[in-house]
């Protein structure tokens, strides 16, 4: 049992939680790119790796800490050549349910990463294994799991929730929030939350 398990964490699987064969796991990247690539999770694992304290908080009132190993998306963007007219990537789900945009601008942040480990152990299937996005600065639906493909886009697109109302930019408002780490709510400025 991982952290976040362990944490009680809360997990959604919006679009439907996928059927993961890792041992056949590929991650697609494509769109505006010079050269479009696959890459199993074990080549990922081969990348550059990172750990990032961070929080992932959701639009639904709580948010939890933890380190979260993979490839940071500044190290991730080396391996890439986009288009000059990429300007959002469109991060998809594995079974093809669930989607999400988010701008070039808003990913390169210094703790957004790809992720596939959490506190040194393999992230959990139910929380987004075998690769996730952690995104921190924004609300946890743009931190798409069960990562299947990674597309470069000329605009902002919709997503699984952006289509039914939610913000399209995913930026964290002032309010309250449930720390799972301390089981206390607490008060969040907006914004990526630093303050615990």
């Amino acid at each position: 049992m991982g952290i976040l398990s362990r944490l009680k964490t809360p997990s959604f699987g919006a679009g439907g939680v996928p059927d993961v064969d890792e041992a056949n796991y590929r991650l697609s990247v494509e769109g505006l790119i010079r050269d479009p690539f696959a890459c199993s999770i074990e080549e990922i694992k081969g990348w550059p790796k990172s750990a990032v304290s961070a929080r992932l908080t959701s639009v639904s009132g709580w948010s939890v800490r933890a380190t979260w190993e993979g490839v940071l998306w500044r190290d991730f963007m080396n391996l890439v050549s986009p288009l000059p007219e990429a300007s959002h990537v469109i991060f998809v789900s594995l079974g093809e349910g669930y989607s999400t945009t988010v701008s070039l601008t808003d990913l390169d942040h210094p703790r957004t990463l790809l992720v596939y480990a959490v506190e040194g152990e393999p992230l959990e299937r139910a929380y987004g294994g075998p690769l996730r996005m952690v995104i921190s600065h924004l609300y946890g639906y743009k931190s798409a799991k069960w990562l299947g493909r990674i597309e470069f886009a000329d605009a902002m697109r919709g997503g699984f929730w952006e289509d039914k109302g939610y913000s399209r930019s995913g930026v964290i408002e002032p309010g309250t929030t449930l720390d799972v780490n301390s089981g206390l709510r607490k008060s969040i400025k907006g914004g990526e939350v630093l303050d615990f």
